[in-house]
């Protein structure tokens, strides 16, 4: 016998969310032939690429999506909504204890006009172990595809088109339960929204410094850090502060260091690539293993790994290395590049690294090097279009 909605939520409330629950779940899936549209009745126009300077995720387009879940009916109807307010009890469960997760993606509007997403399967599956970390509902990943995609029909005037000009998407999924207490919930509000951007730093294309932490520590093996979860984000103001104030306002993002041995994570904002010369003469491009389950498993870390690897210009290391490795590499001439890999800022060049009270110059100085600008010029080929790849998927492609 099927327990009642009213049954099943109180199950979960109490953390003993049943089989029976899962199960009837699936019985209402995300399903955009469901979706509805309700359009703002006071649209904007939307803003040039000059007004999206040093704006990052400040601006709005005039819709987003949402879609609400109930543990024992599941998914209920999509529906394209005008951007607004959200409607929350103050004991939303969200608000207590951080039951949260989202993702950061991209849609390019290409040389030829067609806005197209970039790998979003990729983002739909981390979505999906960033909600099942959690023990929120998840969804097929066609589905939840298919509902960005609505979204940006409907906002398609918002995409700007440009170089490093993109529309940034942020699915979100919050647990909306008026209950204070710790248990798996009961109620969630999915939704995403939309926000035309030009490149994420102010300064543009300029490398930036990083402050090497080693006394912070962004995530634990075993923890949540390989999902995307505001839990693993909020902590890290006030390290990024310290950075800053410790370097008179030069670091501009934290490399969090791990363990004794000060093994390389990430950075704040993006994973970390580091381009040396082994003692063997070899050129080698590192990055942090996914293996820990303390660095968050980016999908421009995998697409840059992936385009390494089919160049074969350089041998490419998922392996564990350490900040001392980095400094030595400086010290004896054989560092070459760093630089960081992210959907916002998609690469970002680094030319200095705080560490332990030195300032360990990257020899590419002012300038972007030559390996990372091959990486951005072959992802941007992409985003935009002027190369085919099965990464970029086209709105209209159904």
């Amino acid at each position: 016998m099927l327990l009642s909605s009213r049954a099943l939520r109180g199950l979960s409330r109490r953390g003993l969310s049943s089989s029976a629950a899962l199960a009837t779940d699936a019985l209402a899936p995300l399903d955009p032939s469901r979706m509805t549209v309700t359009r703002n009745p006071a649209p904007k126009a939307p803003p040039d690429n000059a007004a999206l300077k040093g704006m990052f995720g400040k601006i709005f387009s005039d819709h987003m999506f949402v879609c609400d879940h109930v543990a024992g009916e599941g998914w209920g109807a999509p529906a394209i909504v005008p951007h607004g307010p959200l409607a929350l009890s103050p004991a939303a469960m969200t608000l207590h204890y951080a039951l949260q997760c989202f993702e950061g993606m991209k849609a390019y509007r290409g040389d030829d006009g067609v806005v197209r997403l970039f790998r979003p399967d990729l983002n739909a599956a981390r979505m999906t172990s960033s909600l099942e970390r959690l023990r929120m509902p998840t969804f097929e990943a066609v589905a939840f595809v298919e509902c960005l995609k609505a979204l940006l029909r409907e906002d398609a005037g918002w995409v700007p088109s440009g170089d490093g000009h993109s529309a940034y998407l942020r699915p979100t999924a919050i647990a909306t339960d008026p209950f204070l207490g710790v248990g798996e919930p009961s109620e969630t509000k999915l939704f995403c929204i939309l926000s035309p951007v030009g490149p994420y730093y102010a300064n543009g294309f300029d490398p930036i410094a990083v402050y090497a932490d080693a006394s912070n520590v962004r995530a634990w093996p075993g923890g949540a850090g390989n999902t995307k979860i505001g839990g693993n984000y909020a902590p890290s103001i006030k390290p990024a502060r310290d950075a800053a104030d410790a370097t008179g306002g030069a670091a501009q993002q934290v490399l969090y260091l791990f363990g004794d041995d000060h093994r390389v994570t990430e950075v704040g904002a993006m994973n970390v690539f580091v381009l040396w010369e082994t003692p063997y003469g070899t050129r080698e491009l590192v990055t942090a293993p996914l293996d820990y389950g303390d660095i968050l498993p980016g999908v421009t870390r995998r697409s840059v790994i992936e385009l390494a690897r089919a160049e074969g210009a350089v041998e490419v290391a998922e392996r564990p290395f350490t900040m001392r490795e980095v400094k030595r590499a400086a010290d004896e001439g054989r560092l070459l590049e760093v630089f960081g890999a992210g959907t916002a800022a998609v690469i970002c060049p680094i030319n200095r690294i705080f560490y332990e009270g030195d300032a360990i110059d990257v020899p590419t100085g002012a300038d972007i090097g030559p390996v990372a600008q091959s990486f951005w010029q072959k992802l941007s080929d992409i985003h935009y279009g002027r190369v085919d790849s099965p990464w970029a998927v086209p709105v209209d492609d159904l």
